[in-house]
């Protein structure tokens, strides 16, 4: 009996531009390939509706061992496109019944795509993390007074403790935005994300920034120069840079797409 199968979409890139697929492996070890539209081309892989129909996926996405595979295989995809020229990222997990459907989309949505592909055209996405020790900001207790009780010098302890937490969050954030605001002149445009759960991300501290920047492939070097000058312009703060990486921050016209017709 022959297995049914959906398709899974990776990007979407300019028709015009080399895809070489043919050693390329995706998600469930399947073999990728093109489905060619006017203007773009939608980078996809088979995937068994046995796994990837709705309730099975479901399944799937609460086994954090399978999700952290899948979403590899999702994203070194994406990767290797991103090598060859301009890519449009597309959201983990976005299906469709068959060929046919993916031609549909790229069809109505061609003018969103191409929109997209213009906007991070000779562009990639760098991540910046700043991570802040609150043990590593003075901060300035409240004296209690000689004549004090015990009880009213504990109060008093505790009171300047919160207070000097709060200053300190306060100069963190302010330490954030100053960093950001110098980032934001070398690159084209930035997304600010929320702050990763410090159990899942293993950090200690505060993560005061967490934010995407596009930028002009020929001032990357000038970027990472510029997040280490940042680093050292302030010790209390430490910076992590990663990337580059296909934009997947900055393309999300093409959200309502991404959101499949099989589950």
């Amino acid at each position: 009996m022959t297995e049914d199968f959906a398709v899974w979409l990776y990007a979407v890139v300019p028709a015009t531009q080399c895809v070489q697929t043919t050693e390329l492996t995706g998600v469930a070890s399947g073999p990728v390939r093109l489905i060619a539209g006017e203007g773009v081309s939608a980078v996809v892989g088979s995937v068994p509706l046995s796994d990837f129909a709705e309730e099975p996926l479901r399944n799937h996405l609460e086994d954090l061992s399978w999700l952290e595979q899948t979403a590899r295989a999702h994203h070194q995809v994406i990767d290797a496109v991103g090598n060859t020229g301009d890519v449009v990222p597309l959201r983990f997990a976005t299906i469709y019944h068959d060929d046919s459907a993916v031609k549909d989309v790229l069809m109505e949505r061609a003018a969103d795509f191409e929109a997209a592909l213009e906007r991070v055209r000779g562009r990639t996405e760098w991540g910046v993390k700043a991570y802040v020790d609150p043990d590593a900001l003075p901060t300035t207790p409240e004296q209690s007074g000689a004549d004090d009780s015990p009880g009213t010098a504990y109060l008093l302890r505790r009171r300047a403790q919160r207070q000097g937490q709060q200053d300190a969050q306060q100069r963190a954030l302010q330490r954030a935005e100053e960093i950001r605001t110098a980032l934001k002149e070398v690159a084209t445009r930035t997304v600010q994300h929320p702050p990763q759960d410090a159990r899942l991300a293993q950090y200690r501290g505060w993560m005061v920034l967490n934010d995407s920047y596009l930028v002009d492939d020929d001032r990357a070097q000038q970027f990472a120069a510029l997040v280490t000058s940042c680093d050292a312009r302030f010790p209390e703060v430490r910076l992590e840079l990663s990337g580059p990486w296909p934009a997947y921050s900055f393309t999300g016209d093409e959200e309502e797409v991404q959101q499949g017709d099989t589950t």
